[in-house]
């Protein structure tokens, strides 16, 4: 009994020992496999892609000329004429228009609305008595004088010069005179409030809002609505104040628009009913864009008609006035334009000479351009005078008859080989060739 509990811990030690073992026999298994990996793992080389062959490129050919850029700037539309209708005498309101509400159409002379004119008519009436009682009385004064003219003959003799005028009542004439001017002008002031009790339009007009209706007490200073003119609208558009010495602005020969020094247009305030005079440069024109409201294809046609003075304080950008005719599209089959809307504003600027009109992703980066000469390229630094929206307008660096490189290249670099594009197939297949010239060094 005693040899079997002494073997029991033997056996114990043997098992702890063969599991260290083990254990032992694993981890340094793993560390041999790491340093195994590690030593036969590949390395990295640099693969340098060359091309072997020419590069198939689309070209343009560059052509110098004269070109007007479009200056692509937001504008808010305005109205031109905006008045508050108020009324000129005091009463109340008996009658309205039926065109006299929000959104209605009015031409210039219709009545809008009429306050209760018969204080008036009373007041017109009084005046006019007194009218004809003051020339009853010139007429009475008349035959007054008549008689001492001739009582004047027969005592001629015995009256001084000095008392002629009192003989001849010349002073009472001369009140009654004065008293009759009165009388008519106490008869046109009523006759004048009498005509004010018609409320009517001042121009042709649409109305925007009405803040009366019948029976409402009204008087000097009230609002009866809000009136806005028919004929044109203004656009304010902001523009870059750099950008403004393309802008064609009204001019005539005497006078000259200069701002920084710089040559903006002449103008003129002098004009004729049509807005400019004979021989007088019309603004730039402007194309104006809604695609929202009118479609991507409408686009409505105003003019530059002068710059604003100032800087507008939240953008630092410069105002121009841009004027639209019949607005509302009464004449044509034009869409209307809206009030305080934003609106896309193409201006047509004044020409540039002797420059190279390019789309703007055929100028790359630094103001270069990619041009094929002798089948090769070369990388072109140029003067870039103005970018619109969609052109870059160069002045050197480009020459007439230049092929410019529109295709975008893997490897750019002066001298690298090109050849034209003739077909889509050619386009294919030198992609694929270009996938097969890498090679790694």
């Amino acid at each position: 009994m005693n040899d079997a509990s002494n073997q029991r811990p033997k056996w114990r030690w043997l098992r702890i020992l063969g599991t260290a073992i083990t254990c032992l026999a694993i981890l340094g298994a793993s560390a041999a496999a790491v340093v195994v990996i590690n030593k036969t793992e590949p390395t990295a080389q640099q693969i340098n892609a060359t091309r072997k062959s020419a590069a198939l490129v689309n070209t343009i050919v560059a052509e110098r000329g004269s070109y007007a850029p479009q200056l692509v700037v937001l504008g808010t539309v305005e109205a031109a004429r905006d008045i508050t209708l108020s009324p000129r005498v005091s009463g109340q309101v008996v009658e309205l228009s039926k065109d006299f509400l929000p959104g209605g159409m009015v031409r210039k002379g219709e009545l809008l609305l009429r306050i209760d004119p018969a204080d008036f008519e009373n007041a017109v009436s009084i005046s006019n008595s007194e009218l004809l009682q003051k020339e009853a009385t010139w007429e009475i004064e008349q035959a007054r004088q008549r008689l001492a003219v001739k009582e004047l003959e027969m005592l001629e003799s015995t009256i001084k010069n000095t008392n002629r005028s009192l003989v001849l009542r010349e002073p009472q004439i001369a009140s009654i005179k004065a008293e009759i001017a009165a009388a008519k002008a106490a008869l046109a002031r009523a006759q004048l409030d009498l005509d004010r009790t018609e409320v009517i339009a001042p121009f042709d007009a649409q109305i925007l809002s009405r803040s009366v209706n019948i029976g409402s007490q009204v008087g000097p200073g009230d609002e009866l609505g809000r009136l806005i003119g028919l004929d044109e609208y203004w656009i304010m558009a902001a523009v870059p104040v750099r950008n403004l010495r393309w802008v064609q602005f009204p001019e005539a020969a005497e006078e000259e628009r200069m701002v920084d020094g710089e040559d903006l247009g002449r103008d003129t305030f002098a004009e004729d009913a049509n807005g400019f005079q004979d021989g007088m440069v019309e603004g730039s024109r402007v194309l104006l864009r809604d695609p929202d409201a009118w479609g991507p294809d409408v686009t409505r046609e105003g003019r530059v008609e002068r710059m604003i003075g100032t800087l507008d304080q939240q953008t630092r950008l410069a105002r121009v006035l841009i004027t639209v005719r019949d607005p509302l599209g009464r004449e044509s089959d034009l869409p209307p334009l809206i009030l305080d809307t934003l609106i896309e504003t193409r201006i047509e600027g004044r020409m540039i000479e002797d420059v190279v009109r390019l789309p703007r992703e055929f100028v790359r980066d630094k103001d270069t351009v990619w041009v094929m000469k002798d089948e090769k390229l070369e990388i072109r630094d140029t003067e870039v005078i103005f970018r619109d929206a969609e052109y870059a307008y160069i002045r050197s660096g480009v020459d007439a008859g230049d092929e410019i490189v529109t295709t975008t290249l893997a490897t750019v670099a002066t001298g690298v080989g090109l050849r034209k594009i003739i077909n889509d197939a050619e386009a294919d297949d030198d992609v694929k060739d270009t996938e097969s010239e890498e090679t790694t060094e």
